[in-house]
């Protein structure tokens, strides 16, 4: 599959677009990254970018949040190009050090051919580097195409997801891979190249393609196990004790981001959403219908592990539980804020209809303006625990000659009340601390049972979803 690619600029004039003197910084985005593991959203206008280089510049704004190459994303939107140059004397003062050193380095240097093409890259580098900033960073050109790959919801890999377990086989949210960091297959898809290959939930990976994965973070194990559809991945795995080799031929991987289920009898709606691309407001509006059109009063929305993803997926899918008012507030580097509003016809507004949002150290990013949208307004309370606390916005930017690209934090977004959740998160309306003493065992989903009057019906649902 070839890289995904931005969508084209999105017409000058939108219900969105406000006037020029608050300028819009923020849009759709995407994000999720399974291993091996679209069309629903609304566009902002193209947003206009100032740079200090030459460069010619093709913006993507984006609030992310990154660990390692995994993307936790929530606003996406494309800009316009432009070519700048500094050109006041202030300016030219500045980068006189800068032309004395690359001039030195190409004149002078001795040890060998210089790559000025590298040079500038690295120049660019450091220059993210230091703002000490861990959300604005340069990209070489293959890492911004792999991470806008990530925002389209489809990748190329094997269709598995995974996580870390202990040495003791309970869940983990270790770093680095190792004899008590280990690397499990929690699910592979449905009809998934995993499946097919006969990878099975529990399954330990020890060594992709012969090599061991220890020492590597769960990010660069997941890069390793993908690749580009038709070659072939062995994972070495351990099940049971034993150790055995499976052949996997690499597939499109498009991500299910809608997971549906009945609970108590049909008298509970379960939706998981486990990321915000183009896709998953759609997908969410079906999942509504489907409950609201048989009368369901009782609703859960399972945002935990949500990393984020298309802001404008988080509008809309709050504007289907929130009738008007703000969804969130944009606020940019000279304090304008702009309100980013409900979208009217939401099919579950009614307040008759009760919502259970599940959150957790996961819940990032545009999971996190969902949440806190669905919390300010009451339309929902949440339970689980504290969020991670992203509020800022980056742009991310495609620079000119096949140079890579960059994400630069450009603004914050705050919840309906204004609010601003950076470094802390959100903590629940009921918290909920309980560790599972089993696979089936899930005491933020008991207890949201527990608080819609439902409180016999968790079981039955983990058995099916296993």
């Amino acid at each position: 599959m070839t890289a995904f690619q931005p969508p084209e600029p999105a017409p000058p004039a939108s219900e969105a677009n406000p006037p020029p003197t608050a300028p819009p910084t923020d849009a759709p985005s995407s994000g999720p990254t399974p291993p091996g593991i679209g069309t629903g959203g609304f566009q902002q206008p193209p947003t206009p970018l100032r740079s200090s280089g030459p460069f010619l510049v093709l913006a993507v704004v984006v609030v992310a949040i990154l660990a390692g190459a995994a993307l936790f994303l929530s606003g996406f939107s494309l800009g316009r190009q432009l070519a700048t140059t500094p050109g006041t004397p202030p300016e030219e003062e500045l980068f006189a050090p800068f032309w004395e050193a690359y001039r030195a380095v190409t004149e002078q240097y001795a040890g060998g051919e210089v790559d000025r093409k590298k040079l500038v890259e690295g120049a660019i580098k450091g220059m993210f580097e230091a703002l000490g900033d861990p959300y604005s960073s340069y990209l070489t050109s293959e890492e911004y195409q792999r991470s806008l790959q990530d925002l389209s919801g489809q990748f190329e890999g094997i269709g598995a997801e995974i996580g870390t377990i202990d040495s003791a086989g309970q869940t983990s949210s270790c770093v680095a891979l190792g004899p008590d960091c280990r690397l499990v297959i929690v699910a592979p898809l449905a009809d998934s190249p995993a499946e097919k290959a006969g990878l099975l939930p529990g399954d330990v990976v020890v060594a992709v393609d012969g090599r061991t994965v220890d020492g590597l973070t769960i990010d660069e194990a997941r890069d390793r196990i993908r690749g580009k559809k038709g070659t072939e991945v062995v994972l070495t795995i351990e099940r049971g004790g034993e150790r055995r080799d499976i052949a996997i031929v690499r597939d499109v991987i498009v991500q299910r981001e809608v997971i549906v289920r009945e609970l108590a009898g049909g008298t509970v709606g379960y939706i998981r959403l486990s990321a915000f691309s183009s896709n998953s407001a759609e997908q969410f509006h079906a999942a509504l219908e489907r409950f609201v059109g048989v009368g369901v009063k009782k609703l859960v929305l399972d945002l935990r592990g949500n990393p984020g993803g298309y802001t404008t997926a988080a509008r809309d899918i709050a504007s289907e539980l929130i009738a008007s008012g703000p969804i969130f507030w944009q606020e940019d580097a000279r304090g304008n804020q702009i309100a980013t509003e409900a979208k009217p016809g939401g099919l579950a507004t009614d307040p008759s209809i009760r919502v259970i949002a599940l959150v957790d150290r996961g819940t990032a990013s545009a999971g996190e303006i969902l949440a806190g949208a669905l919390q300010d307004t009451g339309r929902a309370t949440l339970v689980g625990q504290q969020t991670f606390g992203k509020g800022t916005v980056q742009q991310w930017s495609l620079l000119s000659d096949d140079a890579g690209g960059f994400r630069l934090t450009v603004a914050k977004w705050l919840t309906p009340n204004k609010r601003w959740i950076h470094g802390t998160g959100l903590r629940p309306d009921v918290v909920v601390e309980a560790t599972p003493s089993s696979p089936t065992d899930d005491p933020t989903l008991d207890k949201a049972l527990e608080l819609l009057g439902d409180a016999t019906s968790q079981s039955s649902f983990l058995r099916r979803a296993a």
